[in-house]
């Protein structure tokens, strides 16, 4: 048995109307969580929380040495930019806020013209002057900024300053985590009228001050970590040690079954699925990086 999920849905300021395109639609939709265990957004399958419906043993024995569901994977419609921000590490967010840090990946699915992201530090810099850089409203600065078009793929390690902005339309996928640390927010406010809440020494302790130079992966693989391995790909999907979650990118299919455009689907450990069509697949290595 394979599994159809539906997303939960959230609607952050900066979010605009463009995941209609891909089964959500609404006034504003910044994302679509469309594989999530997560309790700040459950995805759902027949209606009813995967939680519920999907149990550990489909998750696959690579997942076994997570406490939790290891990944969550999103659709995310930037209309406008995204606040610059910092996730945790493991070590650092389980101390200290009693959950798991965040590293994370962004394939771009879709580009407006002159949009763009922020990714890591252009030069080495030291807490001084990153705090003086906030500070003055100078942050941006000091940032990559990469223009970017559809198939351009991210790998955005815990403690990489980082920003999606206004224009992009981006499957990411991630650790099972919601914890974010907010930089720098362009002086916006939030829904109560009062300026969004940052968190500016707690980014300072966990921010990777190096120059960032992009991960290298071997061919075919657009991003791997401990929790998450993505390719793209089609096929016969499916690993005996890992779950895949298929989310498709254009129309498609799955065992035959007709797959939408933004259509997200799970298939347990040691199930084999035919898939047709582009899409985006994720599963989870073993403790030695290997899928199988």
């Amino acid at each position: 048995m394979v599994f159809k999920i539906r997303g939960a849905v959230k609607d952050y300021i900066w979010g605009g109307n463009r995941l209609a395109e891909y089964g959500y639609p609404g006034d504003r939709v910044a994302e679509a969580w469309v594989l999530s265990f997560h309790r700040d957004g459950m995805a759902e399958t027949g209606g009813r929380p995967v939680n519920e419906v999907i149990p550990r043993s489909m998750w696959g024995a690579n997942c076994a040495r997570f406490d939790e569901f290891p990944v969550l994977i999103k659709l995310i419609d930037a209309k406008d930019n995204l606040s610059v921000q910092v996730h945790p590490s493991d070590e650092y967010a389980l101390a200290r806020e009693g959950q798991y840090g965040k590293t994370e990946m962004w394939y771009v699915v879709d580009a407006q013209e002159s949009a763009g992201l922020y990714v890591g530090f252009s030069r080495r810099t030291d807490k001084s002057r990153l705090r003086s850089l906030i500070e003055e409203n100078r942050l941006l600065e000091a940032l990559n900024f990469f223009p970017v078009h559809s198939g351009d793929c991210f790998f955005i390690p815990s403690g990489t300053v980082h920003a999606i902005g206004k224009g992009c339309l981006i499957a990411e996928v991630q650790q099972n985590s919601n914890l974010t640390y907010r930089v720098y927010d362009y002086g916006r406010v939030g829904a109560d009228g009062k300026p969004r809440q940052l968190h500016i020494d707690k980014a300072l302790e966990v921010a990777d001050l190096s120059e960032y130079r992009p991960a290298q992966f071997p061919d075919g693989i657009l991003a791997q970590c401990d929790y998450f391995r993505t390719w793209s790909a089609e096929g016969t999907v499916g690993y005996d040690g890992s779950f895949t979650s298929v989310l498709f990118l254009g129309n498609g299919s799955v065992d035959g079954m007709a797959a939408a455009k933004g259509d997200s689907w799970f298939i347990p450990a040691g199930r084999r699925a035919q898939v047709k069509g582009k899409a985006l697949l994720t599963a989870v290595p073993d403790a030695r990086g290997g899928l199988k």
